[in-house]
């Protein structure tokens, strides 16, 4: 989120219109291509959203209707995806029992996220639909309405804020410390936590990608000679950063996914 103040020996090379140039904050908020303007405005980064719910929508449709006993790769590789959502996050936290009321709410987050966060490296979309914090307060919103939900399912209204505000064991004037704290943590922290983590690194991974083939583009089409094959360095970079991008995509969704059934358990159970 910067932009060059002062003019490198690689971007000396340009003149006139070209020139290497840095991302800015304006890619993450670009033009409307609808409705500019009025509360309902569509642009680039919502239609990114919508194809990629789109996709998401088609994939499961499709497994679902040609489900079989034995199941061929298609059919295999969604199974995986929702099997990891239930085994590995919600389960393994959460114990079967208590899991059965929450994987359907943890697998759509998790899923939403992972293709959200996958069109960043897309060809053609290239922005991730998480790299504007709109989804995840969204998501982050239904977590918190979940975990209280269950906390006060489980121990009633005062039960549950007793537990949290003031849990036994702690000398009495340490309350008048500990007590805000908790409540601070309850309603902002937990959320602000999933939100900012998501956002922040889907944000840095878009300028990483971006410096890189923004460089590679000015290097072997406008530097001066001495400097074009320095466009294969940035080129190799570039490619590598994308790699990352797709394990910091799933990585990402995962611990998003982790940290709201972690705290959903927390609320349920007896001792906090």
């Amino acid at each position: 989120m910067f932009t060059l103040a002062t003019p490198s020996p690689f971007v000396a090379a340009a003149e006139g219109e070209g020139g290497f140039h840095a991302p800015t904050i304006g890619e993450f908020f670009p033009d409307a291509i609808f409705f500019a303007g009025t509360p309902f405005e569509f642009n680039r980064l919502q239609l990114i959203r919508v194809i990629a719910t789109i996709v998401i929508l088609v994939i499961f449709v499709i497994a679902a209707r040609r489900a079989k006993l034995v199941p061929g790769r298609f059919q295999n590789g969604v199974e995986m995806v929702l099997d990891f959502a239930r085994v590995n996050i919600v389960e393994e936290i959460m114990g079967t029992e208590r899991a059965r009321r929450y994987v359907p709410m943890i697998t759509t987050i998790f899923v939403t996220i992972l293709a959200f966060n996958l069109t960043g490296v897309v060809p053609g979309l290239n922005l991730a639909g998480t790299s504007v914090a709109g989804v995840a307060i969204l998501l982050a919103l239904w977590v918190f309405v979940a975990y209280w939900a269950a906390g006060i399912r489980q121990h009633g209204l005062w039960g549950y804020i007793r537990a949290n505000l003031f849990p036994p064991g702690v000398p009495f004037p340490i309350y008048f410390i500990l007590a805000p704290i908790e409540l601070l943590q309850l309603l902002i922290i937990r959320p602000a936590s999933l939100v900012i983590r998501l956002t922040a690194n889907m944000v840095a991974g878009h300028i990483m990608l971006v410096l890189c083939f923004a460089a590679t583009n000015f290097l072997l089409l406008e530097a001066a000679p001495a400097l074009k094959a320095i466009s294969a360095l940035t080129l190799a970079g570039g490619i590598a950063i994308t790699l990352f991008e797709v394990f910091v995509a799933g990585l990402q969704a995962y611990i998003f996914a982790l940290l709201a059934t972690v705290y959903i358990n927390m609320s349920i159970e007896e001792e906090h």
